[in-house]
């Protein structure tokens, strides 16, 4: 079997490894004792995940690198993983992270596939599937959320996943393509509400779940945005607790806040909405693709949507990879990704509409 590293064993890199074991041999690289004790199936090394030598060290022989670290040490492990002649793939949201990134990649004998989660990462794989279908685009819109099915407190929010990458994309400015010039707006801002199956929901914008959309369709569509979706009010708390207490400029504060008053919840869902309007023959046309993921038992084990779409997304950017389905080097799109092939495969199908049999966990990973 082919060597998989996952560098981080939290919430994510955890469910990484349960996908990808007995599939691939799995080594999960992680600082934190505690963290490394809960994982089963995969060898386990201890290490500082920011000490470059060791980590590329440890990295050797490994076909490929998944990082689930934190998004501050990106750079840090796709610089091991290129030390290492290893492939890389990574689901950070940070966009300067993933230019350095694609920095790497220039010349590199191994792929680097950042962005490979769930935004970026599969919506925009979907994105890109609905613009192909045009021709000429005029807008396109990403609205993605992750969120408790029963919220319950002032924020309507429970935390599903990094504390850390919610603060940063709530932070950093955003990429958008504005009557067709690239442009930075800032996120929290252009609040808008619109209701899918009888629930209201506001969207805002929030940083780095375009990917390289921008880049790759820049000339060719008059409005591109990517927005967070979130139960209406959440914007207006949070746009308080960073701008008007300054907590923007104390994040290890805020962290320390949200993680001590608001509880994580494993009952949550995930929806992708993605909005496509444009020329068809001449003609002015829409196409929308929707879908919502629940939690569900992955393996014998209660998984929160965001785990099983996150985790389920790279995995399958992986197995495409390792099928040669990809391109063996240099640096990779989301784009490069067919929807199709996606989908197909095992991991992919977490994604698949609920009306779909092949919904259901891959047979080697469903619960006995």
């Amino acid at each position: 079997m082919l060597k998989v590293a996952i560098v981080g064993a939290g919430k994510i890199g955890s469910t990484i490894a349960g996908l990808l074991a007995g599939a691939y041999e799995v080594l999960v690289i992680d600082q934190s004792a505690k963290a490394l004790a809960e994982i089963k199936g995969a060898a386990r090394i201890r290490i500082a995940i920011d000490d470059p030598a060791a980590l590329a060290q440890a990295l050797g022989g490994c076909f490929a690198v998944v990082n689930a670290a934190p998004y501050q040490l990106t750079t840090i492990v796709a610089r091991a993983a290129k030390e290492a002649g290893a492939h890389y793939l990574d689901l950070t949201e940070d966009v300067a992270a993933s230019r350095v990134v694609r920095e790497l990649a220039e010349g590199a004998a191994t792929a680097f596939i950042p962005q490979c989660g769930l935004a970026p990462g599969f919506i925009t794989i979907a994105a890109w599937d609905l613009c192909k279908h045009f021709d000429e685009l005029h807008d396109v819109r990403l609205r993605v959320g992750a969120l408790p099915r029963y919220p319950s407190n002032a924020l309507n929010y429970n935390l599903t996943w990094s504390t850390d990458g919610v603060i940063n994309e709530y932070c950093e400015p955003c990429e958008a393509i504005v009557g067709g010039t690239l442009r930075e707006v800032p996120a929290l801002e252009e609040c808008e509400e619109f209701a899918l199956d009888g629930v209201t929901y506001e969207a805002f914008n929030t940083s780095g779940g375009l990917g390289t959309l921008c880049q790759t369709l820049a000339g060719k569509v008059r409005n591109l945005n990517y927005r967070t979706i979130r139960y209406p009010g959440h914007a207006a708390i949070m746009k308080a607790l960073l701008n008007d207490l300054n907590l923007r400029n104390r994040r290890p504060l805020l962290k320390d806040i949200l993680e001590n008053a608001v509880p994580a919840t494993l009952q949550d869902v995930v929806i992708v909405f993605v909005t496509v309007s444009g020329l068809k023959a001449g003609k002015l046309m829409q196409e929308t693709y929707v879908n919502k993921v629940y939690a569900e038992v992955v393996g014998g084990e209660m998984k929160s949507a965001i785990q099983i779409t996150t985790a389920g997304a790279i995995c399958a950017v992986l197995d495409m990879l390792a099928d040669g389905q990809l391109p063996q080097s240099g640096f990779i799109r989301q784009e490069d990704i067919p929807l199709a092939d996606f989908l197909g495969n095992r991991f992919g199908r977490f994604y698949a509409p609920d009306d779909q049999t092949h919904r259901a966990a891959p047979p080697s990973l469903a619960a006995e």
